[in-house]
């Protein structure tokens, strides 16, 4: 079993010292989906949803989620983040919208929280700006897709 690099050799919680690591670029990518009804994926996708423009906040608030993700999660580093993206995919198929983030940076630790973080709020504000029109929805499958950078190198887990 792999060590767990937040926890001391007394089993405390701690930050893990990154000093001295190298600061290479570093990627992550994350995914994961909001399951809704026919027709609450119908009023999304002709602007209809009454709460007003849902992925373009949803945008946005994952962005800025990704920004926040050392206020959110203890032991995360703060890092100087060179991107963040958010981008939706509507799936009539599944009645879904598929979420896909990725987050950027060159320093010393990888950005796969910043990444999920973002796909998370993300699909937390469909639910929100929805939730009036079907109370049935599900976010399921977030997920860590590929990170690159650092002493792993890429690590691709789908593509």
């Amino acid at each position: 079993m792999a060590e767990l690099t937040h926890v001391d050799a007394s089993g405390k919680a701690r930050m893990v010292d990154i000093t001295e690591k190298p600061v290479t670029p570093r990627e992550s990518v994350a995914r994961g989906s909001v399951l809704m009804r026919p027709a609450t994926l119908q009023l999304l996708s002709e602007g209809k949803v009454a709460k007003g423009d849902v992925l373009a906040v949803a945008r946005v608030a994952g962005v800025m989620a990704a920004k926040q993700v050392p206020s959110l999660i203890p032991l995360c580093h703060p890092l100087l983040l060179t991107e963040v993206t958010v981008d939706f995919q509507l799936d009539a198929g599944r009645s879904a919208v598929d979420i896909t983030a990725s987050a950027k940076t060159s320093g010393q630790t990888g950005v796969e929280m910043e990444a999920l973080t973002a796909v998370a709020v993300s699909a937390l504000t469909i639910y929100d700006m929805c939730k009036a029109a079907d109370r049935a929805m599900r976010i399921e499958a977030i997920r860590l897709v590929r990170k690159s950078g650092g002493k792993s190198g890429t690590i691709t887990l789908e593509s």
